[in-house]
């Protein structure tokens, strides 16, 4: 008989909430997390917490907070609600199957199957009176994009905020506190439209891009002599870019945009300044930094910070390894980094299955999340 857990994972993963990633060709049916949270917030609302909708249109978020006479804390625990898109899968993304003690379908590893392990573990702590921690239990839109419903449930949450937060994510159960964080820079070259009988009449747009990217391949070596620590070094990647309007026609315009992962420390306005200052130096007036904003802030919580520690003894208390680490992909803990609020990341399964034709996520991984958000949820300290 399966557990309280994997039968919730099995109800979230059949709920599709794909997001659509800025694309107009993924069905409404499987589109949008707002079924999602509409489920979840119904299930809290059954242990009797006060769970409401944020967000807007078929992008919402789920927020509720459940809280403990005489806690001396509160932990925000954010699961995103979103998954990828399912193009290409080799399984039925919606059919939950269990088999081999993996459980598969999107969203199973990458994050449904942190949210159904909170759940379980609140049923029980709610049920039996022992909550001793406050937790306010999210549920955010576009963590795989753009981080919008981080946004919606700061705004909701207005000045009432939490002192750390735990963000569910494959990390094979190891506390993470320390990722990169992801800016996007977009790079305009500005040039002089002429015929392209006659080139010299005007300025080539993608000439001057062509040079600025050999000014931010420069760059990127450089970052790559600055190190910073497990982590490694921060990197610079042009990923996408277009230009000119025909073959005979000097182009007066080119665009590119830049990929820059941000190590601790870091912030989006020194990312900027670095790219405006590698431009200059080649002499590139007619190359701007049109936009230079972050997607995913850096995590960088101390070793001992109070939320590591806690986390780490929870793990211990339920007889799991407490293990410290660090990812390399970016998360909504980085998200809520940036607005001063610190925190850890930790969830069942691996990376190496999210996004995957076949994601899953291991059942055993997730019972043992399970007994961890007991221990953390029923501990003052």
């Amino acid at each position: 008989m399966a557990s309280r857990a994997i039968e919730l994972l099995r109800d979230y993963v059949a709920i599709p909430s794909v997001n659509p990633m800025g694309r107009d060709d993924v069905p409404p049916s499987i589109a949008g997390e707002a079924r999602y949270a509409e489920h979840v917030a119904a299930q809290l609302r059954a242990m009797a917490l006060d769970a409401v909708v944020v967000g807007a249109g078929d992008r919402r978020s789920v927020v509720a907070e459940a809280t403990a006479a005489g806690a001396r804390d509160t932990v925000l625990v954010a699961s995103h609600l979103d998954t990828v898109p399912v193009d290409g899968m080799e399984i039925d993304p919606f059919d939950p199957r269990i088999a081999n003690e993996r459980l598969y379908g999107r969203g199973a590893c990458d994050t449904k199957a942190g949210m159904a392990a909170l759940v379980a573990a609140l049923q029980g702590v709610l049920a039996r009176g022992t909550l001793r921690r406050n937790v306010v239990v999210v549920g955010e839109a576009d963590e795989e994009l753009g981080s919008a419903g981080v946004a919606d449930v700061l705004a909701h949450l207005g000045g009432r905020r939490p002192d750390w937060v735990l963000a569910t994510e494959p990390t094979s159960l190891r506390v993470v506190n320390e990722h990169k964080g992801i800016a996007l820079a977009r790079v305009a070259a500005r040039g002089v439209a002429c015929h392209g009988s006659n080139p010299r009449a005007g300025r080539n747009a993608l000439g001057l891009l062509a040079r600025a990217i050999l000014a931010f391949e420069e760059l990127a070596d450089e970052l790559a002599a600055r190190p910073h620590g497990a982590l490694g070094p921060a990197t610079l990647s042009p990923g996408i870019g277009a230009g000119g309007h025909a073959p005979n026609i000097v182009p007066d315009r080119a665009w590119v945009v830049l990929d820059r992962r941000m190590v601790p420390g870091e912030t989006v306005d020194g990312v900027r300044a670095e790219l405006e200052a590698a431009l200059a130096r080649r002499g590139l007036e007619h190359v701007v930094v049109e936009r230079c904003e972050s997607e995913k802030g850096p995590l960088g919580t101390p070793a001992d910070h109070v939320c590591v520690r806690r986390c780490r003894n929870a793990l211990a208390a339920c007889g799991a390894r407490a293990e410290l680490g660090h990812v390399a992909f970016g998360t909504d803990a980085g998200a809520f980094a940036l607005h001063g609020i610190p925190g850890v990341v930790m969830g069942p399964g691996s990376i190496e299955r999210a996004h995957t034709a076949a994601e899953y996520v291991e059942t055993p991984e997730v019972e043992a999340m399970t007994r961890f958000f007991t221990a953390l949820l029923e501990s003052a300290d």
